[in-house]
Protein backbone atom coordinates (compact mmCIF):
# COMPACT_ATOMS: atom_id res chain seq x y z
CA UNK A 1 0.00 0.00 0.00
CA UNK A 2 1.53 3.41 -1.15
CA UNK A 3 0.14 6.88 1.43
CA UNK A 4 0.80 10.26 0.07
CA UNK A 5 0.85 12.41 3.64
CA UNK A 6 0.67 15.64 2.78
CA UNK A 7 1.44 18.72 5.33
CA UNK A 8 1.76 22.50 5.44
CA UNK A 9 5.15 24.01 6.98
CA UNK A 10 3.97 24.34 10.71
CA UNK A 11 4.47 22.19 13.94
CA UNK A 12 1.24 22.42 14.12
CA UNK A 13 0.37 20.47 10.79
CA UNK A 14 3.57 18.61 10.56
CA UNK A 15 3.52 16.96 14.37
CA UNK A 16 -0.03 14.95 13.45
CA UNK A 17 1.14 14.08 10.05
CA UNK A 18 4.11 12.74 11.84
CA UNK A 19 2.12 11.53 14.13
CA UNK A 20 0.01 9.37 11.91
CA UNK A 21 2.83 7.85 9.99
CA UNK A 22 4.01 6.30 13.49
CA UNK A 23 0.91 4.85 13.71
CA UNK A 24 1.43 3.53 9.84
CA UNK A 25 4.91 2.18 10.15
CA UNK A 26 4.90 -1.39 8.89
CA UNK A 27 6.63 -3.37 6.10
CA UNK A 28 3.53 -3.40 3.89
CA UNK A 29 3.25 0.49 3.27
CA UNK A 30 5.28 2.67 1.42
CA UNK A 31 4.71 6.38 2.74
CA UNK A 32 6.07 9.69 1.63
CA UNK A 33 5.84 12.90 3.01
CA UNK A 34 5.31 16.04 1.16
CA UNK A 35 6.16 19.10 2.67
CA UNK A 36 6.28 22.71 1.16
CA UNK A 37 10.32 24.86 0.68
CA UNK A 38 9.97 26.33 3.51
CA UNK A 39 9.76 23.59 5.82
CA UNK A 40 13.25 23.27 5.65
CA UNK A 41 13.60 26.29 8.08
CA UNK A 42 12.38 25.09 11.05
CA UNK A 43 14.10 22.62 13.34
CA UNK A 44 11.09 19.27 13.32
CA UNK A 45 13.05 16.04 12.11
CA UNK A 46 10.80 14.17 9.20
CA UNK A 47 14.50 12.08 8.06
CA UNK A 48 13.07 9.41 9.38
CA UNK A 49 10.41 8.98 6.01
CA UNK A 50 10.78 10.01 2.60
CA UNK A 51 9.94 13.21 2.24
CA UNK A 52 9.95 15.49 -1.10
CA UNK A 53 9.37 19.14 -1.16
CA UNK A 54 7.11 21.58 -3.30
CA UNK A 55 6.94 25.25 -3.11
CA UNK A 56 3.98 27.56 -2.13
CA UNK A 57 3.01 30.70 -1.32
CA UNK A 58 0.42 32.68 0.48
CA UNK A 59 -2.56 34.15 -1.90
CA UNK A 60 -5.04 36.36 -0.82
CA UNK A 61 -8.13 37.84 -2.99
CA UNK A 62 -6.59 41.05 -3.76
CA UNK A 63 -5.12 41.86 -6.86
CA UNK A 64 -1.08 42.83 -6.28
CA UNK A 65 1.83 42.41 -8.00
CA UNK A 66 2.69 39.62 -5.04
CA UNK A 67 -0.43 38.19 -5.79
CA UNK A 68 -0.03 37.80 -9.50
CA UNK A 69 3.68 36.47 -8.66
CA UNK A 70 2.16 34.03 -6.16
CA UNK A 71 0.33 32.78 -8.63
CA UNK A 72 2.33 31.36 -11.50
CA UNK A 73 4.67 30.10 -7.91
CA UNK A 74 1.24 27.87 -7.22
CA UNK A 75 0.80 27.26 -10.48
CA UNK A 76 4.58 25.74 -10.16
CA UNK A 77 3.59 23.94 -7.14
CA UNK A 78 0.39 22.03 -9.23
CA UNK A 79 2.60 21.01 -11.87
CA UNK A 80 5.52 19.63 -9.25
CA UNK A 81 2.54 18.10 -7.65
CA UNK A 82 1.16 16.13 -10.46
CA UNK A 83 4.37 14.40 -10.87
CA UNK A 84 4.99 13.60 -7.33
CA UNK A 85 1.54 11.78 -7.51
CA UNK A 86 2.53 9.97 -11.40
CA UNK A 87 5.37 8.99 -10.12
CA UNK A 88 4.51 7.60 -6.76
CA UNK A 89 0.94 6.53 -7.76
CA UNK A 90 -0.56 6.71 -4.22
CA UNK A 91 -3.50 4.54 -2.80
CA UNK A 92 -4.55 6.87 -0.74
CA UNK A 93 -3.41 10.88 -0.21
CA UNK A 94 -4.17 12.47 3.35
CA UNK A 95 -4.04 16.15 3.51
CA UNK A 96 -3.12 18.27 6.97
CA UNK A 97 -4.33 21.59 5.89
CA UNK A 98 -2.56 24.50 4.35
CA UNK A 99 -2.38 25.43 0.64
CA UNK A 100 0.01 23.29 -0.45
CA UNK A 101 -2.16 20.45 0.22
CA UNK A 102 -4.98 22.02 -2.09
CA UNK A 103 -2.92 20.41 -5.48
CA UNK A 104 -2.60 16.97 -4.22
CA UNK A 105 -5.93 16.26 -2.95
CA UNK A 106 -7.45 17.55 -5.96
CA UNK A 107 -5.13 15.72 -8.44
CA UNK A 108 -5.85 12.62 -6.53
CA UNK A 109 -9.57 13.43 -7.18
CA UNK A 110 -9.48 13.68 -10.34
CA UNK A 111 -7.88 10.52 -10.80
CA UNK A 112 -10.00 8.60 -8.48
CA UNK A 113 -7.49 8.23 -5.60
CA UNK A 114 -8.87 7.59 -1.53
CA UNK A 115 -8.48 10.75 -0.37
CA UNK A 116 -8.47 11.97 3.77
CA UNK A 117 -8.48 15.42 4.91
CA UNK A 118 -7.36 16.11 8.35
CA UNK A 119 -8.56 19.49 10.04
CA UNK A 120 -6.68 20.49 13.42
CA UNK A 121 -8.51 23.34 14.48
CA UNK A 122 -12.59 23.73 15.81
CA UNK A 123 -12.78 26.28 13.11
CA UNK A 124 -11.56 25.12 9.83
CA UNK A 125 -9.19 26.73 7.06
CA UNK A 126 -9.52 27.94 4.07
CA UNK A 127 -7.64 25.23 2.26
CA UNK A 128 -9.86 22.18 4.15
CA UNK A 129 -13.26 23.99 3.41
CA UNK A 130 -12.20 23.82 -0.03
CA UNK A 131 -11.15 20.32 0.35
CA UNK A 132 -13.83 18.70 2.09
CA UNK A 133 -16.17 19.46 -1.07
CA UNK A 134 -13.98 16.94 -2.81
CA UNK A 135 -12.84 14.51 -0.22
CA UNK A 136 -13.53 11.10 0.14
CA UNK A 137 -13.30 11.58 4.13
CA UNK A 138 -13.02 14.49 6.52
CA UNK A 139 -11.49 13.37 9.93
CA UNK A 140 -11.71 16.42 12.52
CA UNK A 141 -10.02 17.37 16.20
CA UNK A 142 -13.21 18.54 17.55
CA UNK A 143 -17.12 17.57 17.16
CA UNK A 144 -17.95 21.06 16.80
CA UNK A 145 -16.20 21.13 12.92
CA UNK A 146 -18.56 19.30 11.68
CA UNK A 147 -21.46 22.28 11.95
CA UNK A 148 -18.62 25.15 9.78
CA UNK A 149 -18.75 21.93 7.02
CA UNK A 150 -21.04 22.42 4.53
CA UNK A 151 -21.29 18.59 3.53
CA UNK A 152 -22.42 15.42 4.11
CA UNK A 153 -22.61 14.09 7.74
CA UNK A 154 -21.20 11.01 6.57
CA UNK A 155 -17.88 12.13 5.32
CA UNK A 156 -17.15 13.20 8.91
CA UNK A 157 -15.52 11.52 11.54
CA UNK A 158 -14.19 12.36 14.83
CA UNK A 159 -10.91 11.13 15.89
CA UNK A 160 -8.81 14.23 17.95
CA UNK A 161 -5.70 15.49 16.58
CA UNK A 162 -2.79 12.98 16.45
CA UNK A 163 0.22 13.63 18.89
CA UNK A 164 3.66 12.04 18.73
CA UNK A 165 4.38 8.98 19.65
CA UNK A 166 6.93 9.83 21.97
CA UNK A 167 5.15 12.25 23.88
CA UNK A 168 4.29 9.77 26.98
CA UNK A 169 3.31 11.38 30.39
CA UNK A 170 6.92 10.92 32.99
CA UNK A 171 6.61 10.75 36.58
CA UNK A 172 7.16 14.50 37.47
CA UNK A 173 10.48 13.38 39.54
CA UNK A 174 12.22 11.85 36.70
CA UNK A 175 11.24 15.02 34.34
CA UNK A 176 12.28 17.91 37.04
CA UNK A 177 15.49 15.37 37.18
CA UNK A 178 16.04 16.15 33.64
CA UNK A 179 16.14 19.87 33.87
CA UNK A 180 18.14 20.18 36.91
CA UNK A 181 14.85 21.18 38.88
CA UNK A 182 14.26 20.78 42.48
CA UNK A 183 10.55 18.83 44.20
CA UNK A 184 8.38 21.77 46.27
CA UNK A 185 8.22 24.38 43.62
CA UNK A 186 5.94 25.78 41.16
CA UNK A 187 6.99 24.63 37.88
CA UNK A 188 6.05 26.57 34.96
CA UNK A 189 6.46 26.25 31.67
CA UNK A 190 5.86 28.60 28.48
CA UNK A 191 5.59 28.35 24.94
CA UNK A 192 4.60 30.14 21.94
CA UNK A 193 4.10 27.35 19.75
CA UNK A 194 6.70 26.24 17.16
CA UNK A 195 7.51 29.96 15.31
CA UNK A 196 7.45 31.46 18.95
CA UNK A 197 5.28 34.42 20.41
CA UNK A 198 7.12 37.73 21.11
CA UNK A 199 4.11 39.20 23.06
CA UNK A 200 3.86 35.95 25.09
CA UNK A 201 7.78 35.88 25.26
CA UNK A 202 8.02 39.77 26.77
CA UNK A 203 5.11 39.63 29.07
CA UNK A 204 5.41 36.26 31.13
CA UNK A 205 9.22 37.25 31.57
CA UNK A 206 8.38 40.92 32.83
CA UNK A 207 6.24 38.99 35.19
CA UNK A 208 8.21 36.93 36.71
CA UNK A 209 10.75 39.59 36.94
CA UNK A 210 8.12 41.55 38.77
CA UNK A 211 6.74 39.07 41.01
CA UNK A 212 7.63 39.60 45.30
CA UNK A 213 7.61 35.61 45.27
CA UNK A 214 9.06 35.24 42.04
CA UNK A 215 11.73 32.22 44.23
CA UNK A 216 8.45 29.87 44.89
CA UNK A 217 9.26 29.48 40.34
CA UNK A 218 11.04 27.20 38.64
CA UNK A 219 10.60 28.22 34.56
CA UNK A 220 10.69 26.09 31.42
CA UNK A 221 10.64 29.03 28.24
CA UNK A 222 10.64 27.52 25.06
CA UNK A 223 10.66 31.48 23.21
CA UNK A 224 11.56 30.30 19.32
CA UNK A 225 14.45 31.66 17.62
CA UNK A 226 13.71 35.40 17.10
CA UNK A 227 13.83 36.26 20.94
CA UNK A 228 15.81 33.73 22.14
CA UNK A 229 19.25 35.39 22.41
CA UNK A 230 17.88 38.32 24.52
CA UNK A 231 15.55 36.69 26.94
CA UNK A 232 18.45 33.92 27.66
CA UNK A 233 20.48 37.37 28.48
CA UNK A 234 17.50 38.78 30.69
CA UNK A 235 16.69 35.49 32.26
CA UNK A 236 20.31 35.01 33.75
CA UNK A 237 20.20 38.28 36.19
CA UNK A 238 17.23 36.51 37.71
CA UNK A 239 17.15 34.75 40.56
CA UNK A 240 14.89 32.17 39.32
CA UNK A 241 15.33 28.21 38.63
CA UNK A 242 15.05 28.38 34.83
CA UNK A 243 15.33 26.50 31.37
CA UNK A 244 15.56 28.76 28.11
CA UNK A 245 15.30 26.92 24.51
CA UNK A 246 14.78 28.59 20.77
CA UNK A 247 13.48 25.01 19.95
CA UNK A 248 12.90 22.54 22.46
CA UNK A 249 12.14 18.59 20.90
CA UNK A 250 11.73 16.60 24.14
CA UNK A 251 8.55 18.32 25.00
CA UNK A 252 7.53 14.86 26.70
CA UNK A 253 9.90 16.11 30.08
CA UNK A 254 8.54 19.63 29.60
CA UNK A 255 5.16 18.64 29.90
CA UNK A 256 5.75 16.24 32.69
CA UNK A 257 7.88 18.69 34.94
CA UNK A 258 4.70 21.34 34.72
CA UNK A 259 2.28 22.75 36.91
CA UNK A 260 0.90 25.23 34.70
CA UNK A 261 1.71 26.00 31.12
CA UNK A 262 1.11 29.77 29.67
CA UNK A 263 0.93 29.10 26.41
CA UNK A 264 -1.02 29.97 22.36
CA UNK A 265 -3.77 28.08 21.99
CA UNK A 266 -2.45 25.86 18.34
CA UNK A 267 -4.28 22.76 17.86
CA UNK A 268 -1.45 20.51 18.10
CA UNK A 269 -0.64 22.54 21.79
CA UNK A 270 -4.19 22.04 22.81
CA UNK A 271 -4.08 18.47 22.07
CA UNK A 272 -0.90 18.11 23.76
CA UNK A 273 -2.33 19.50 27.26
CA UNK A 274 -4.95 17.12 26.53
CA UNK A 275 -3.08 14.14 26.40
CA UNK A 276 -0.69 15.47 29.72
CA UNK A 277 -4.10 16.79 31.17
CA UNK A 278 -2.14 20.20 32.24
CA UNK A 279 -3.74 23.52 33.40
CA UNK A 280 -2.97 26.14 31.03
CA UNK A 281 -3.15 29.95 30.94
CA UNK A 282 -4.31 29.89 27.01
CA UNK A 283 -3.44 33.30 25.60
CA UNK A 284 -4.86 32.76 21.56
CA UNK A 285 -3.19 34.34 18.85
CA UNK A 286 -5.61 37.14 17.81
CA UNK A 287 -5.64 36.84 13.85
CA UNK A 288 -6.00 33.69 11.73
CA UNK A 289 -9.64 33.67 11.50
CA UNK A 290 -9.87 33.68 15.49
CA UNK A 291 -8.92 29.28 14.91
CA UNK A 292 -7.06 29.67 18.24
CA UNK A 293 -9.75 30.96 20.60
CA UNK A 294 -12.14 28.77 19.49
CA UNK A 295 -9.81 25.72 20.25
CA UNK A 296 -8.75 27.33 23.81
CA UNK A 297 -12.88 27.68 24.09
CA UNK A 298 -13.17 23.66 24.12
CA UNK A 299 -10.67 23.77 27.08
CA UNK A 300 -12.12 26.71 29.08
CA UNK A 301 -15.98 25.23 29.06
CA UNK A 302 -14.23 22.30 30.93
CA UNK A 303 -12.96 24.55 32.95
CA UNK A 304 -9.18 23.17 32.18
CA UNK A 305 -8.21 26.42 30.99
CA UNK A 306 -8.44 30.21 31.17
CA UNK A 307 -8.44 32.42 28.67
CA UNK A 308 -6.56 35.67 28.38
CA UNK A 309 -7.07 37.69 25.02
CA UNK A 310 -3.80 38.70 23.41
CA UNK A 311 -4.77 42.52 23.71
CA UNK A 312 -5.62 41.84 27.62
CA UNK A 313 -2.34 40.40 28.56
CA UNK A 314 -0.06 42.52 30.50
CA UNK A 315 1.48 42.39 33.90
CA UNK A 316 -0.47 43.44 36.04
CA UNK A 317 -3.35 40.55 35.07
CA UNK A 318 -1.10 37.49 34.70
CA UNK A 319 0.66 38.11 38.08
CA UNK A 320 -2.77 38.09 39.77
CA UNK A 321 -3.85 34.72 37.66
CA UNK A 322 0.11 33.29 39.06
CA UNK A 323 -0.43 34.58 42.62
CA UNK A 324 -4.00 33.23 42.68
CA UNK A 325 -2.77 30.01 41.22
CA UNK A 326 0.65 29.80 43.99
CA UNK A 327 -1.89 30.15 47.05
CA UNK A 328 -4.64 27.98 46.07
CA UNK A 329 -3.72 25.03 44.46
CA UNK A 330 -6.94 22.99 44.69
CA UNK A 331 -7.56 25.47 41.87
CA UNK A 332 -5.15 23.11 40.05
CA UNK A 333 -6.11 20.36 40.81
CA UNK A 334 -9.88 20.95 39.99
CA UNK A 335 -8.61 21.90 36.16
CA UNK A 336 -6.48 18.84 35.75
CA UNK A 337 -9.88 16.74 36.88
CA UNK A 338 -11.43 18.61 34.43
CA UNK A 339 -9.61 16.80 31.44
CA UNK A 340 -11.44 13.68 32.50
CA UNK A 341 -14.44 14.90 30.89
CA UNK A 342 -13.05 15.67 27.18
CA UNK A 343 -12.14 12.14 26.65
CA UNK A 344 -8.50 11.75 25.12
CA UNK A 345 -8.49 8.81 22.45
CA UNK A 346 -5.73 7.42 20.36
CA UNK A 347 -5.68 9.59 17.64
CA UNK A 348 -3.41 8.26 15.40
CA UNK A 349 -4.26 5.12 16.08
CA UNK A 350 -8.06 6.04 14.87
CA UNK A 351 -6.48 8.14 11.82
CA UNK A 352 -4.40 5.55 10.77
CA UNK A 353 -7.74 2.80 10.86
CA UNK A 354 -9.73 4.74 8.78
CA UNK A 355 -6.75 5.22 5.77
CA UNK A 356 -6.07 1.60 6.18
CA UNK A 357 -10.03 1.13 5.74
CA UNK A 358 -9.74 2.15 2.20
CA UNK A 359 -7.46 -1.33 1.07
CA UNK A 360 -10.53 -2.97 2.95
CA UNK A 361 -13.25 -1.58 1.06
CA UNK A 362 -11.35 -1.60 -2.94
Amino acid sequence: MRVLIASGSSGGHIFPALALINSLKEPSIRILLVLPQKAKENKIPVNAVTTEYIHTVNLTLSLSKKNILGAFIFLLAAWESLRIILRFKPEVVVGFGSLNTVALIFWAWLFRINTIVHEQNVIPGRANRLLSKIADKIAVSFIQTAGYLNVSGRKVFLVGNPVRRELVKLDQKEALEFFGFKEGKFNLLITGGSQGSHKLNTVVFETIAALKVKDAFQVVHISGSQDFAELKSRYASLAVPHKIFDFFPNMQYAYSASDLVICRAGATTIAELQKFAIPAVLVPYPYAYAHQLANARALEITKAAVIINDQELNVEKLSRLLIDFLENPAKLTEMRSAFKVIGISDAAGLLAKEVLSFTHNN
